[in-house]
């Protein structure tokens, strides 16, 4: 087995060799061979460094049996170590090449080693047809399969009459026609996940009383996308949302005893700092709240509804620059601080892209042409103003205006957005950059060619048209362009000391001489009193007696 000789010999003509060991050739200097590398055990080797003391492996020695079985039981054990990745072993695999190789007798083995040795794996996780075994492990493309098996699945299958109810009039978007438009100027996702948004969307609006529905885009995440539907309901089906305000919640009829009232009387002032008035979010189906949103991660998920957004929200989103990370219940940290979670954040970001959105009525060439059908959100984070000073007539009867109030109502200024259908060549450009871009998809046959417009104040957005028809989408991060980096607010400085007075500074101690002194006064002081009281009682007395006498 360990037996080796050197080249040009007659493999039958040789000696045994006088050490197990020796691997050098025969007429070769035992320890030139050890300094070229060629000794016995090199460092990665099993068997190094399990030499006996007083024994050198190039004596014409046998070396101790039990030194040499314990180093082939290392190496042997190494061999059977069982990978964590696969369950194989090297002993075992290399077993196998050594056999496939000696049944195939292949030409040059060793330049063809490297597929022997694919072909032997391969072989170990062929599916056998014993039952019996473990099953291989599970693809990702399977495991997705699983996930959009939903969505190729029929609720309704009883008959033809129900196949022309769907064929009829819906509110179901033609995705595939779109996505066609968007491809020939080279945006968009892949057919397949374009039809599968297409049965995505059939599928929530077999579930929802929805009467449009729309796939308004893709926005990109840390960790998982949201796929986004813009719809409306019919008439009377949205549901209101219950609001709960301060007010509620209070007692009817709560009166304070007079203790209270007393108590109220001791307790240190309090402050009269009055927050601003809170901006109320608009109805459903106005303003910033036209339409609805449905989020999913991936198609086959199921949908789920974005709340409405308000304009503390909208107001917050424009400082701030956040990713999403994929998960609507995740906080969203920063400064200020963000009044809700993802999916306030995702919300108030749709709104913002969707006030930019446009839309055409022909192919045009410049964007003069393409016009604005959405309103603007002002910057009170609404589309309509809202007076928050405004007091209804018995709020007027029965309370006075305040200086403070008065103030306010003149530094306040009503907010005048753009009217709509507002030209797109008014938008105010980013610096040296125009707000939007207008090209045709090809110049090479310009008379099929589809017009397109990109957004360069909300990298994303795009829109295109094409005779009557037209449509815009957004892919992307949801944020928005700045030329210079974004710099989050700072804190507000920090409030200033009370201002120092000797109406609040705290005085000192009296020293003992003192507080003599003022004792010594205070004494005098009351003993001047009682004199003159004495005084002032024998002078009524000599009146009162004079009064007899007369």
């Amino acid at each position: 087995m360990y037996q080796s000789y050197a080249l040009g010999l007659d493999p039958h003509q040789t000696q045994e060799p006088k050490s197990a060991y020796q691997t050098y050739a025969v007429g070769q200097d035992p320890y030139q061979a050890y300094e070229r590398g060629h000794g016995p055990y090199q460092p990665h080797e099993p068997g190094y460094g399990l030499y006996q003391p007083g024994y050198s492996p190039y004596d014409d020695q046998i070396p101790d049996a039990n030194s040499r079985m314990l180093a082939i039981q290392n190496a042997k054990a190494y061999l059977l170590k069982s990978s964590t990745t696969s369950g194989l072993n090297l002993y075992d695999h290399l077993a196998n090449m050594l056999t496939k190789i000696l049944d195939e007798q292949p030409t040059n083995a060793v330049d063809v080693i490297e597929n022997i040795s694919k072909d032997v794996k391969w072989a170990q996780f062929q599916k056998k047809m014993d039952t019996l075994r473990d099953e291989c492990e599970i693809l990702p493309a399977f495991e997705a399969a699983e996930k959009r098996k939903a969505l190729f699945h029929k609720a309704n299958e009883e008959g033809d009459e129900e196949l022309e109810e769907e064929i009829g009039e819906t509110p179901l978007p033609n995705v595939m026609e779109t996505a066609f438009y968007f491809e020939q100027a080279g945006i968009g996702l892949s057919k397949d996940e374009s039809y599968h948004i297409f049965l995505a969307l059939k599928k929530l609006i077999s579930v929802q009383p929805i009467q449009t529905c729309r796939f308004w885009g893709k926005i990109l995440g840390l960790e998982m996308n949201y796929i986004i539907a813009e719809v409306q309901y019919h008439e009377g089906e949205e549901e209101e949302e219950e609001e709960v305000t301060e007010e509620e919640g209070k007692g009817v009829g709560e009166v304070e005893d007079e203790e209270e009232e007393k108590e109220k009387e001791d307790e240190p002032p309090k402050s009269t700092y009055k927050p601003p008035p809170v901006i109320p979010k608009e109805e459903n189906g106005t303003g910033a709240n036209k339409y609805v949103y449905f989020v999913c991660n991936e198609p086959g998920k199921p949908w789920v509804k974005l709340p409405p957004v308000t304009p503390a929200q909208i107001v917050c989103a424009r400082k701030i620059k956040k990713f999403f990370t994929g998960r609507l219940d995740a906080p969203v940290v920063s400064f200020p601080p963000f009044p809700g979670n993802e999916a306030n954040y995702l919300r108030a970001q749709i709104a913002r892209i969707s006030a930019s959105a446009f839309s055409v009525a022909e192919m045009v060439d410049s964007p003069s042409t393409w016009v604005h059908h959405v309103q603007s959100i002002l910057k009170q984070g609404r589309c309509v103003w809202f007076n928050p000073f405004q007091k209804s007539e018995e709020e007027n009867e029965e309370e006075e205006k305040t200086e403070e109030l008065d103030e306010l109502q003149q530094e306040l200024q009503q907010e005048i957005g753009p009217p709509l259908l507002t030209p797109l060549s008014e938008d105010e450009g980013i610096q040296n950059i125009p707000a939007w871009t207008a090209q045709p998809s090809t110049n090479l046959i310009p008379q099929y060619a589809v017009a397109v417009l990109q957004s360069n104040r909300w990298p994303g957005a795009f829109a295109f048209a094409s005779g009557r028809k037209f449509d815009n989408i957004y892919f992307g991060w949801g944020h928005k362009y700045s030329p210079e980096n974004h710099t989050p607010a700072l804190p507000p400085p920090v409030q200033a000391e009370y201002p120092s007075g000797p109406e609040i500074t705290e005085t000192r101690d009296p020293t003992l001489e003192e507080e003599l002194a003022f004792k010594a006064a205070r004494e005098e002081a009351l003993a001047a009193a009682e004199e003159e009281e004495e005084e002032e009682e024998e002078e009524e007395g000599i009146e009162d007696d004079e009064e007899e006498d007369d």
